[in-house]
Order: C-alpha cells, then sequence, then structure tokens
C-alpha cells in the first residue's frame, strides 16, 4: 500500500496567508505570478488515479504535499506546476510543465552527479576555417540544429517531473524514479549547462520537502526585512 505522508503540511496555508496579507510581498520573486495561493490538494483516491496513470508511485515528501497542502500554486520561482485532470487524463501545467513525459515517469533516471549532454558535441563551427559567408552559415545552421537535437533530447529527462520555471528556460525538478528518487535537480540545459542535482548549505541533497520550506523560510525573511 502506497505511504499516504512523509511530512506534516499542515501550517503553510496560513503561513503562505500572512505573506499574501504582509506589505512589500509582491518582491518575492514570481509571487505576482502565483499570488501566494494553493489550488486545492488532491483526494487520495484522485492521488491513486494520478499514480494509476503514471504506473509508479510519487516520492513520499512531494504526493504528502499534494494530499496536505495543495496540488500547486504558490511556491519557488514562478510557483508549482498543478496537476490537473485535463480530458479524463493527468497532467502537470504551466511553463515548461510538458517536458515532463508522463509516459516515462515510471523509468528510472540514471544519473547521480551532474552532467551535460552538450559535452559529447563537437565545438562549433570556426568562420575562418570555411571559403564562405554562405558555407559557414550552412555549417552552423547545421551544428545548432544537431545540437538541439542532443541536447534536448527526450531520453535525458526520463523519470524527471518538472515542478516549477525559474525564467529565461531554466526549470527546476523532481526525481521519481532512479537512484536519486526523492531528489531535486535543476535543468539548465537552456544556458547549454545541462543537469545538476540541488544541495542544502550543508552540502546535503534537496529533497522537496526541505526545497520547498527553504523557499518558504526565504520569502518570509524577504518580506519581514524590506528586501529588494
Amino acid at each position: 500500500m502506497p505511504t499516504v505522508t512523509h511530512s506534516d503540511w499542515s501550517n503553510v496555508r496560513e503561513r503562505l496567508a500572512q505573506l499574501a496579507a504582509a506589505p512589500g510581498a509582491g518582491v518575492v520573486f514570481g509571487s505576482v505570478s502565483h499570488g501566494w495561493t494553493l489550488e486545492p490538494p488532491l483526494g487520495i483516491d484522485e492521488l491513486a488515479e494520478v499514480e494509476a496513470q503514471l504506473r509508479t508511485e510519487l516520492p513520499g515528501e512531494y504526493r504528502s504535499f499534494l494530499l496536505q497542502a495543495g496540488r500547486g500554486g504558490a511556491g519557488p520561482a514562478y510557483g508549482l506546476f498543478p496537476v490537473r485532470r485535463v480530458d479524463g487524463r493527468w497532467k502537470w501545467e504551466g511553463d515548461g510543465a510538458d517536458l515532463t513525459d508522463v509516459d516515462t515517469l515510471d523509468q528510472p533516471f540514471p544519473h547521480i552527479e551532474a552532467f551535460n549532454p552538450a559535452d559529447a558535441l563537437p565545438p562549433p563551427p570556426d568562420e575562418e576555417a570555411f571559403d564562405s559567408a554562405e558555407e559557414f552559415t550552412a555549417a552552423e545552421d547545421a551544428y545548432w540544429e544537431q545540437h538541439a537535437a542532443v541536447v534536448h533530447h527526450p531520453r535525458h529527462s526520463i523519470g524527471l517531473l518538472y515542478l516549477c520555471h525559474l525564467g529565461c528556460a531554466l526549470r527546476e525538478v523532481l526525481v521519481v524514479n532512479g537512484p536519486a528518487r526523492g531528489r531535486m535537480w535543476v535543468d539548465n540545459t537552456a544556458d547549454d549547462d545541462g543537469f545538476r542535482p540541488l544541495f542544502d548549505e550543508d552540502g546535503k541533497p534537496l529533497g522537496f520537502a526541505r526545497w520547498y520550506r527553504r523557499w518558504l523560510g526565504a520569502a518570509e525573511d524577504q518580506v519581514s526585512h524590506g528586501v529588494q
């Protein structure tokens, strides 16, 4: 039987409400987008439906958040992508949420250390190596087409659940399956910097609960001190 909860989220909505009412809360990055509001939690039957569709159990800290706190909304950066039933199927929605392949979340993400798919590519073409601007342009176009095909290949994100958009096409993800299950990573491929795991101040891997609570605490500190 799936584990129902690994964390206590009972004070999250109260803390968010206090932030929403606080003068200057709009200075927190992304807060205008999510408005400090969480969507309603999932019911246990709804969560069972989600996991049956995915053919896998979500990591405990995140699934407890879905059941106790909300299915998405207020959270790091522009907020947590909400999971919703659309045309009878469950999916996450938001800017980049479609990078989650719900059909492969039951497969393992194989990495435990940072990696960059671009490392496998040769350097871009050198204009001085070509006899004409037209030849260089054609070589450059072919190179960047190959670059996009390699760096953004869906195989790199198997087992990853995209949870939020940091801006500039950078996104943070939860590892659902594989040796790093339950840990938070960042997808920096838009900056040609690959994927890397997230760590707390003590150098320990960040799970969903610590990741979310760290954001919430930092937001409260920023608002209470009036930091712009």
